[in-house]
């Protein structure tokens, strides 16, 4: 019996207080709800890393944060955000998204139904 694919969201954040934590809720209602969430945070100097801090007590699965100990800019730190995750389908976040409730439902769906198919957007 094959085992479903795990699902990841990678979302990387800098001095995004202001919008992180709408993001944050909008990952946590969806309707299919990612079995982890990755945050690198690229030494915010601001409250984002204590907000993302607060979320993953009560969050409905597993985050995990790091901070970056210096600066890597956005390319890098969303590869290293992406190393970070254990899934097997990687979907990426920005810190001032705010996600449709079907979104990672919807996109579950694409690659469960079509495994070949290697990005969906």
């Amino acid at each position: 019996m094959t085992s479903k694919p795990k699902l990841s969201v990678a979302m990387c954040t800098h001095n995004g207080q202001v919008h992180v934590h709408h993001q944050l809720s909008s990952i946590a209602a969806q309707s299919r709800l990612p079995d982890e969430l990755v945050v690198c945070d690229d030494g915010s100097t601001d409250q984002t890393a204590n907000i993302v801090e607060r979320f993953s007590r009560d969050a409905p699965f597993q985050v995990r944060l790091h901070v970056n100990p210096h600066r890597m800019g956005t390319a890098q730190n969303f590869a290293n955000a992406i190393r970070r995750c254990e899934g097997d389908l990687i979907c990426l976040a920005d810190q001032d998204d705010l996600w449709h409730e079907k979104k990672l439902e919807q996109f579950y769906q694409v690659f469960s139904r079509m495994p070949q198919v290697g990005l969906v957007f």
